[in-house]
């Protein structure tokens, strides 16, 4: 079997044909799939009937899965994290970030499956990190090599909004004390691309620390933005069936939250990646 890919954007993004994710990966497949997930970073799949441990089992072909110290898991595999937005606060969705960037080795990736969407609303963007990166000057690239920056669980999960009962605040409580901040460079280089990508976030990323607050506030804020612009980004309609897979080493990403009151049900599989150098 070979992949069919059609690209999206000169950025990233691919949509793929020609797999069934509910199906076990043969070595030569899931080689197929690692190598178009290196050239496009965000890969889309259409009509895929998967069950969460099916999910699960796609998932973990990729990488050891980790499993969130706050959002609810799925009954049939812990592994499966359920976003419903009837049931958690998902706010912290609808900024551009990068995946549990708070602990030392960082997610590879991810797999998203999409369970239940509103009528309309609710996509979600990706934007790359690599090209944000390679499109700063030369000065600018030089100035931030070699820089790191503070990545702090609190900023995208606050206690006033995962603390409302004692077990919520017990569970947050345990989870801030298993994730006390801690830093990653500002630029990381893709351990199996080499290229090298921003490794910032509005999410968790709250401070650069060679920098006077000042001055870091402002150099945040310019990356930030920077990150954003539309040419570095691909947005995703989703439908039901849907599978995003997507390298947590070099992309961003943002939730559109422009469907309340409606009902958004998204399933998340999680790879555990390596320490950023």
């Amino acid at each position: 079997m070979s992949l069919q890919l059609t690209r999206l954007s000169p950025a990233l993004g691919a949509i793929v044909e020609g797999v069934d994710l509910a199906r076990p990966l043969s070595d030569s497949l899931h080689r197929e799939i690692r190598d178009a997930l290196l050239r496009h970073q965000v890969l889309f799949f259409r009509g895929q009937d998967i069950t969460p441990l099916q999910q699960r089992n796609f998932a973990v072909r990729f990488g050891d899965l980790h499993t969130h110290p706050i959002y609810p898991q799925h009954p049939d595999a812990r592994q499966i994290m359920v976003l419903d937005t009837e049931a958690v606060d998902l706010q912290d969705n609808a900024i551009w970030h990068t995946d549990v960037t708070f602990i030392e080795t960082p997610p590879l990736g991810a797999v998203l499956a999409a369970r239940q969407l509103p009528e309309f609303g609710g996509d979600t963007l990706w934007a790359s990190g690599t090209a944000a990166w390679e499109a700063l000057s030369e000065r600018m690239r030089a100035l931030l090599d070699g820089l790191t920056a503070t990545h702090d669980f609190t900023r995208s999960f606050p206690l006033k909004r995962y603390g409302q009962s004692p077990a919520d605040r017990q569970r947050w409580e345990e989870a801030r004390r298993q994730h006390p901040p801690l830093s990653h460079p500002v630029a990381r280089i893709h351990p199996e691309s080499g290229r090298k990508a921003l490794f910032v976030n509005e999410g968790f990323t709250s401070e650069i620390n060679e920098l006077p607050e000042a001055e870091s506030r402002a150099l945040l804020q310019f990356l930030f933005a920077h990150q954003a612009r539309p040419e570095f980004s691909v947005r995703w309609r989703w439908q039901e069936g849907d599978v995003a897979f997507w390298d947590n080493r070099c992309t961003t990403h943002y939730a559109m939250d422009d469907y309340r009151p409606a009902r958004r049900v998204m399933h998340r599989a999680t790879i555990l990646g390596d320490k950023p150098f």
